[in-house]
């Protein structure tokens, strides 16, 4: 067996049930394609070792505001998690084991080792996938405080309208009502598919193509139904010269989608895919 394919058994082992699926595992296991010799055990020793730490300073009788409070004073300030302002698109932002060395990251991947420090506190922390910047709601006695996971910063509503009009058509009310959809808690299926999906736009942008074929095979075994990733595993594939699955995962995304908008343009890849195959036999 590859070391490819005993990682995605692995991975495939990890993300197989919702209600069992460890995140801080499942997002740390992504690192393998880049770093195949990764301690994961090691790792999340380390995290356990950063939340035990923080529990022993926590007063007692604290309520959640105040055990909140403490853990982003020694998260951010102390410990000094922050955003990788000075290369945001690096794909070690991505991958935990440096995030957790470097103390720099982005958004989702330091809201991953957030939540696992507070779950392990007893903390209720949630990741919400809000557009272009992932965040963490934290249920409060007086209601939900929606936090920035590079700062600890709680923001406002207007700050958050502010962070969507980018992404919604027109502003008001709209963006008011799309708010309320998107603080909506994301389940851990959807924070591993944003990690990977993160790390595909990087390699995309890069042209690292065995890397995207990596990231490619992982959104199709935590996306199953998702008939689009098998189409990009096959685009991934035909970059690297591997005709035969390109072939099978195009031709698969064709039988399943035959009206795509898209659909001329796989079916040209596809000619091509397969005229190659027949001067290579």
């Amino acid at each position: 067996m590859t070391m490819n394919t005993r990682v995605l058994d692995y991975f495939s082992t990890l993300v197989a049930e919702d209600d069992s699926l460890p995140l801080t595992e499942a997002a740390l296991s992504i690192a393998q394609d880049a770093y195949p010799d990764l301690d994961l055990q090691g790792t999340l020793a380390e995290i356990d070792e950063l939340a035990l730490r923080i529990s022993k300073r926590m007063p007692e009788g604290a309520d959640v505001r105040q055990q909140v409070a403490l853990l982003n004073r020694v998260f951010f300030r102390e410990m000094g998690f922050a955003a990788n302002l000075n290369d945001f698109f690096d794909p070690d932002n991505s991958h935990l084991h440096v995030v957790l060395r470097r103390r720099r990251g982005i958004p989702i991947s330091l809201a991953v080792i957030y939540l696992e420090i507070a779950g392990q506190l007893g903390l209720p922390v949630q990741g919400v996938s809000f557009p272009g910047h992932f965040l963490l709601r934290v249920s409060l006695p007086d209601g939900d405080a929606m936090l920035d996971p590079t700062t600890g910063r709680a923001l406002t509503e207007s700050d958050m309208v502010e962070m969507l009009e980018p992404y919604v058509a027109s502003a008001g009310d709209s963006v008011a009502r799309a708010l309320r959809m998107l603080l909506e808690p994301a389940t851990r299926r959807e924070i591993v598919a944003r990690m990977l999906r993160n790390l595909k736009s990087v390699y995309l942008q890069t042209e690292r193509w065995e890397r995207l074929l990596g990231i490619q095979q992982r959104l199709v075994i935590l996306l199953p139904y998702s008939i689009e990733e098998v189409r990009d595993r096959g685009f991934a594939y035909a970059r690297l010269d591997y005709l035969r699955p390109a072939l099978e995962d195009l031709e698969h995304y064709l039988d399943e989608r035959p009206d795509a908008e898209d659909a001329t343009v796989v079916e040209s890849q596809l000619q091509e895919l397969r005229q190659r195959t027949l001067d290579n036999d």
